[in-house]
Order: C-alpha cells, then structure tokens, then sequence
C-alpha cells in the first residue's frame, strides 16, 4: 500500500510529513462488489482512497436509488454531508466492482490538523476539490443538455461504461434508462 503514497504525489502535496501521516492512520480495507463501504442512516466516519474499483455513492427515491457519485481507482469517496457535518447521511456507499482501499478516519484527520499545518492546509485543499467536484456536478445538471453530460463522462472516463451497470450511469447523468439507451445507440 506504500506504493499509493509514493505513486501519488500530487495527491500528498509532493510533502512526506504528509504522506508518513496518511500512513500511519490510513487503514487498509477490501470489500467485495456489491457490498456496501457505508449504509444510510449512520454517520460516515472514514473516507476511502480507492486503489482498486469503482464505488457509488446513492440514495433511495420513490422506491428507486439515485447514483450521485462515483469514484475509480486513484480517487477518493465518502458520504460527504455526514463526513463533514457528523450527521446521519441519506447517502449509501456500495462497491460496484471488488475494491482495495485506504479508509481514513475523520476523528485521525482532526487530530494530524491540530498537530500540523502542513496538514491542516492538506485538508483544505482536499476539501476544495470535493467542493470544486460538487459544483461542477450541479452545473452540468443545470446547464448540459443529457446528451452533453454523456458525452463530457464517455471522454472523461470512457472505462465505465464498460464497467458499472448502465442503470447506474443514467442515473449518474441525471437520465432514464431509455434515454440513456438511446444517446448510447447514436
């Protein structure tokens, strides 16, 4: 697992003090497809950088689930409202392949923050670039049409489409199935 680290500096920050830290409070975690890394209804104490997999994080609306978020190798997930605001989260994390991660706890994140400003400024910067990740999301719901958001994820992470369901990318997309269906066979 050292090798994430090492292999990801731009993730670290290019700083050692950082990634010794990350090491020593990360926990190794696998868990299979279909299993879930949080359930909704609890508060989400850990997030997860994924080695391995690709993850989903939903919700369940009139009987459906709704996809919001996902992650592949090289990227982090968590329920974010509940991480940041310890509160019950409506958000679910399931695995949608077999997963190798980090998870990292929010209580050993505080605790490095008060320790170090290194790391405190890595938090932030971490933080900003779920909140840049989030805002862009909203805007691309707002303001592509379905087929632009197909087309803006088929470029960005052409990989999924041959790898998670295609009732969870329409979903992602803010689709139905049909739609989805029918952009793809264009």
């Amino acid at each position: 697992m050292d090798s994430f680290f090492l292999n990801n500096a731009h993730l670290l920050l290019e700083n050692d003090e950082i990634a010794s830290a990350l090491q020593e409070i990360a926990i190794p975690k696998s868990f299979k497809k279909g299993e879930l890394l949080h359930t909704s209804n609890s508060i989400c104490k850990h997030f997860f950088l994924l080695f391995t997999g690709v993850a989903r994080v939903f919700y369940f609306r009139d009987g459906r689930d709704v996809t919001v978020h996902i992650a592949q190798e090289q990227e982090s997930i968590t329920a974010i409202d509940s991480f940041i605001q310890r509160k019950k989260s409506k958000y679910s994390i399931e695995a949608l392949e077999d997963i190798e991660c980090l998870a990292i706890s929010r209580t050993d994140i505080e605790r490095l923050s008060e320790k170090s400003h290194q790391f405190e400024h890595f938090g932030r910067l971490f933080l900003e670039k779920i909140y840049i990740d989030l805002a862009e999301r909203v805007d691309s719901l707002l303001l592509h049409t379905s087929q632009e958001r197909y087309e803006e994820l088929l470029e960005r992470k052409p990989d999924l489409f041959n790898r998670i369901p295609a009732k969870h990318l329409a979903s992602f997309l803010g689709m139905t199935p049909e739609t989805f269906s029918r952009i793809r066979s264009k």
